[in-house]
């Protein structure tokens, strides 16, 4: 695999630039020297941004883009082999590493790379983090899968000392990385057109733990069902965090203020961290309030607190840093006010995310919650179809929009209708309609005064909440 060493910069061309990790990536590597290029199939606010900090791009994508003076190119997972430039790439013998890959090799010039794994929570977390270390003047390198509100954007170059960084396991890309700190949030079934069930999930976590350095730490989940297959027989340490005190951190007293921000008490087992040389510092500061609403987040905030103490910050920091941290895009995102209705947007697409969410809301206050849906993949919605009508099924009323399709070309026979007939026959309030605009049509008459409306999905119903506000 080709080597990227910072002390020898050379001249790298991303093909599909325009994504959110890959321009993160580019913008890294020119600031370490290297000379950087690429290309999108598309004009975007990505590309012009990155024209507009002197990293050329082309679009479209065509083979005359790729030259000989060329050292390395690297693909996003969307480039298939019938692409131009990939066919050209392949021609010339021009070395090539996926993303996860050169995220991967990157790590390895960094003193503490941190990677943060699970089914839900990556995004968050590692923006948990990244606000603990900008907290403690750390200085750190980040590179996160949504736009963090304290640094206006996803990436952040920073020193050679910490590096922070998303481990998504979708494709087994997070089996590319070299981190010194990994941590797990959650295993559960996702991502089934490319896992086989969740034991092939599991085996891909354990994978995962198995990378990180005889010298380096894991810090998981306790939670996990069977968490013994992830942790047995490792050659670094582990440390957990979990709701019972048998996890090294755990959260007592919670309680909830009147717009639903959690705070709890810290519960550390001191002398067993100890016993796995993790040094706390300021070991007294144990009480905590978030800036974020949902008791999922609790949990987050306990990973990124174990994680802190492994980097040295000193607790009073992470206190304050978990205290003003306002999240990023599209996480129980307030977006205002409309005829006296709230709105907020969430990313959630997966049915425990959902319930987590409408979880959170309940402690948020409002008269009626009206949610709409935009499932993410025709694959994730047939799969776990009975255990979405369940999750929306919380809300008082339930409109669906149609399926994001994503990568997908298959409906595989399920759409947002028949999503909103089973949740209908749980006896929430439900309707599809095939349109943004008669979405918005149907909110505007029906949210009231103190209502509170979530769009929610990884697609872009977002757009509805922008337009919402447009007034």
């Amino acid at each position: 695999m080709y080597q990227i060493d910072f002390h020898n910069p050379i001249r790298v061309y991303f093909c599909g630039i325009g994504g959110i990790s890959m321009s993160g990536l580019a913008e890294i590597l020119k600031s370490k020297g290297f000379s950087v290029s690429g290309s999108d199939r598309d004009e975007s606010a990505v590309t012009k941004h990155l024209r507009e900090n002197g990293i050329p791009v082309s679009t479209p994508q065509k083979a005359e883009n790729i030259t000989d003076d060329i050292d390395l190119v690297v693909f996003t997972a969307a480039i298939h082999e019938d692409n131009p430039e990939y066919i050209a790439v392949r021609k010339k013998n021009i070395p090539s590493l996926s993303r996860a890959e050169l995220l991967g090799e990157m790590m390895k010039n960094y003193t503490l790379p941190v990677a943060i794994a699970g089914t839900h929570g990556k995004t968050t977390t590692t923006a948990m983090v990244s606000d603990i270390l900008l907290q403690a003047e750390a200085d750190p390198t980040l590179s996160i899968g949504g736009n963090l509100l304290s640094i206006g954007g996803n990436v952040r170059i920073g020193s050679d000392d910490f590096f922070v960084a998303e481990a998504c396991e979708y494709t087994n890309s997070f089996l590319s990385f070299f981190p010194k700190i990994g941590v797990i949030l959650n295993i559960e079934e996702d991502h089934l057109d490319f896992f086989k069930d969740l034991a092939d999930i599991r085996h891909s976590f354990r994978q995962f733990a198995l990378r990180l350095p005889e010298d380096g730490c894991l810090v998981i989940n306790r939670d996990i069902p069977q968490v013994e297959e992830i942790t047995d027989g490792l050659p670094c340490r582990v440390v957990t965090f979990g709701s019972t005190v048998e996890a090294d951190y755990c959260a007592a007293g919670i309680s909830y203020d009147e717009k639903g921000l959690p705070s709890f008490t810290l519960i550390t087992d001191k002398s067993a961290l100890l016993k796995k040389h993790v040094e706390i510092v300021a070991p007294k500061t144990q009480e905590f309030t978030l800036g974020v609403v949902g008791e999922h987040n609790i949990y987050n905030a306990l990973s990124a607190i174990a994680v802190a103490d492994l980097c040295g910050v000193d607790r009073a920091d992470t206190r304050e840093a978990l205290l003003h941290y306002r999240g990023t895009e599209r996480r129980f995102q307030y977006y205002g006010e409309r005829n006296g209705f709230t709105v907020i947007d969430d990313y959630a697409h997966h049915p425990t995310e959902i319930s987590a969410t409408l979880n959170a809301a309940k402690n948020y206050p409002h008269r009626k919650l009206f949610v709409v849906f935009q499932p993410h993949t025709y694959t994730r919605t047939r799969a776990l179809l009975p255990e979405f009508a369940d999750a929306l099924s919380a809300a008082d009323v339930v409109i669906m929009a149609d399926i994001y399709a994503a990568r997908e070309t298959d409906t595989l026979g399920i759409s947002s209708a028949i999503v909103a007939e089973e949740i209908g026959k749980r006896g929430t309030e439900s309707h599809y309609f095939p349109s943004f605009a008669e979405i918005e049509a149907y909110l505007l008459e029906h949210c009231g005064k103190n209502d509170l409306l979530i769009t929610m999905g990884a697609g872009n119903v977002d757009t509805i909440a922008k337009n919402l506000m447009q007034h």
